[in-house]
């Protein structure tokens, strides 16, 4: 075998078609960064392409930033007309008080533009209310079969309608809001317990929350982004947690407040807190989603009665009462 091998290596053909073919693999080596091109110039290429990208991407936001400073500059303008009346009329004084500004935080107005806006709301919607109901009534021809003291009665509603039109607006929209930052609250929770114990710090756990929780409650998200720079800037963080369970007004959020507060007063382990706390949250949910599965069978008695034995009624009697009036049982169908 050793003499078979040493005849082939030593065959003048075989080392002819070995050198063809080293020569052939050293010539497609040296030829494929000619067929690629220069990888400088590739580089540079795409460096080019990414700088354009880049100023597009600048110049729009500039676009962006100057129509948004246009619209501001209105929206300031208009504003500052608002402020300007309701501070001529002192409508602070008369309309507004502490449950006026903790109903707006609650509903997620903070700053003084919203108070503006809610109390010019309250003093235009009186006329506005006002204003419609006269229409309606005394050039359209309304009630006509009533008198002029019912109508005028009609109109005080009305304008009485109006001037709590901008309270219960702000009512339900706190309501929706507290219900949304409830649902998310013990999922919330469970996560700032993981991020606690991972390691990371209050302020880190915080703004980590806020970034996984915003998928199912953008509110909840926002008072954490908001309680997370309160705790950088404010001299005290006992006020920024303070400031967060004011702004949803829940006993769940307070608790956990209280919580976190006793932990930075004296040095307690915040995690074992969390656990519990978290626990209560998600055994108040379930006892919420119970009460409402209690409360279903009597509110379906009444759409039962109405709208589902009617139906049943005549799709189990109704075969029969058409066979019966083709008998000629009935009276008038005798002859």
């Amino acid at each position: 075998m050793s003499e078979s091998v040493v005849r082939t290596l030593t065959d003048p053909s075989f080392l002819i078609s070995l050198l063809v073919a080293v020569a052939v693999f050293a010539t497609l080596i040296t030829a494929l960064p000619a067929f690629g091109g220069d990888p400088l110039k590739n580089r540079m290429k795409s460096v080019a392409l990414e700088r354009d990208q880049l100023r597009a991407k600048q110049r729009n936001w500039l676009a962006s930033e100057a129509d948004r400073k246009r619209k501001g500059g209105l929206r300031e303008e208009q504003s500052l007309r608002l402020r300007s009346i309701v501070d001529r009329l002192d409508l602070r004084r008369a309309l507004a008080d502490e449950s006026t500004m903790l109903k707006l935080r609650n509903a997620g107005y903070r700053g003084t533009n919203p108070l503006t806006i809610f109390l010019f709301a309250r003093l235009v919607l009186p006329f506005a209310g006002l204003a419609l109901a006269a229409v309606y009534l005394f050039m359209l021809g309304g009630l006509p079969k009533q008198p002029n003291f019912v109508k005028l009665f009609v109109c005080v509603c009305g304008g009485y309608a109006g001037f709590y039109l901008p309270v219960l607006y702000v009512s339900n929209r706190a309501t929706k809001r507290k219900s949304s930052i409830q649902r998310a609250w013990p999922d919330a929770l469970d996560l700032m317990l993981i991020c606690v114990e991972s390691g990371m710090s209050v302020e880190a756990a915080f703004r980590k929350v806020a970034d996984e929780i915003g998928a199912q409650s953008v509110d909840l998200a926002e008072e954490f982004v908001l309680t997370n720079a309160e705790l950088s800037f404010l001299q005290e963080r006992r006020a920024a947690y303070e400031n967060l369970a004011e702004r949803t007004g829940l006993d769940s959020v307070k608790a956990v407040t209280q919580a976190l507060i006793q932990a930075e007063r004296y040095g307690t382990p915040v995690a074992h807190a969390l656990r519990v706390l978290a626990q209560e949250s998600r055994e108040m949910r379930m006892n919420e989603a119970e009460k409402k599965a209690a409360a279903l069978p009597p509110k379906l008695t009444v759409p039962m009665i109405l709208f589902f034995l009617p139906v049943l009624f005549a799709v189990i009697l109704g075969p029969a009462g058409i066979q019966v009036s083709q008998r000629g049982i009935f009276p008038n169908q005798q002859h």
